[in-house]
């Protein structure tokens, strides 16, 4: 049989450094936004947990308000994880069940199950807003770079922010998930795609990898391109 190529590692990072870096990025930018501080949604997973605690490294607990919205899809256990590492650093937060606001969507839209996840995205975000409003905070979002490059968040939903710290940080370097692909090899072909602009043939040769990957994360990001982009003006 015959063995796959080791896959070249991403550049290698001094965690502590770029962790600094980015908590004097919060901090410059609530500063110069004039924010009293930042609120974010706690999913219970990774993601928003590394953005909790850099916020919180940045700001301090007591300028950081983590909001818990979950719908009954929500594991339990996510619910509790968010919980618990909202407590263990020591910054305020709410739980509120979107359930009743989807449900009086419910009852004057047609059922699409793809549109309601995107539509709970999008209950989500405006209750991170109207208590970003009623404090004078700043929506802090989770995404990353992978997520952002091949479009995997909802638009106008938990991909909108207004400052996203871990957005320069592939998901490989915050944690690793599934997305049809591994995101080990997501990450390496989009590193080669987006930032050496190396041809497609060449990436699946180079990391030994079938050209239908590097074909379907291309699609990804030319599907999902809209995303990245404000929306389009017709200038007179």
């Amino acid at each position: 049989m015959a063995v796959r190529p080791t896959k070249p590692a991403l550049v290698d990072q001094n965690f502590k450094k770029v962790s600094k870096t980015i908590e004097r990025f919060i901090l410059s930018y609530v500063s110069k936004s004039a924010a009293k501080g930042l609120v974010i949604g706690l999913s219970g997973g990774l993601d928003s947990a590394v953005v909790l605690k850099l916020s919180v490294n940045a700001l301090g607990p007591s300028k950081v308000l983590g909001l818990l919205l979950p719908s009954e899809m929500t594991p339990r256990e996510d619910i509790e994880h968010a919980i618990d590492h909202a407590k263990s650093i020591g910054i305020r937060y709410q739980i509120i069940d979107i359930n009743p606001l989807l449900g009086k969507f419910a009852e004057v839209l047609p059922e699409d199950k793809i549109a309601r996840g995107n539509l709970m995205a999008r209950i989500r975000m405006s209750i991170l807003y109207y208590y970003a409003a009623i404090n004078g905070y700043l929506v802090v979002g989770t995404s990353d770079k992978s997520e952002i490059q091949t479009g995997y968040f909802t638009k106008f939903g938990d991909g909108a922010a207004d400052i996203l710290p871990i957005a320069d940080l592939y998901k490989t370097q915050v944690r690793e998930e599934e997305l049809g692909i591994d995101y080990e090899t997501i990450d390496q072909i989009l590193r080669m795609l987006v930032e050496k602009k190396v041809k497609p043939e060449q990436v699946a040769r180079k990391l030994a990898v079938s050209i239908n990957e590097v074909r379907k994360v291309r699609y990804m990001i030319e599907k999902n391109a809209h995303k990245r982009k404000m929306p389009p003006i017709a200038y007179l």
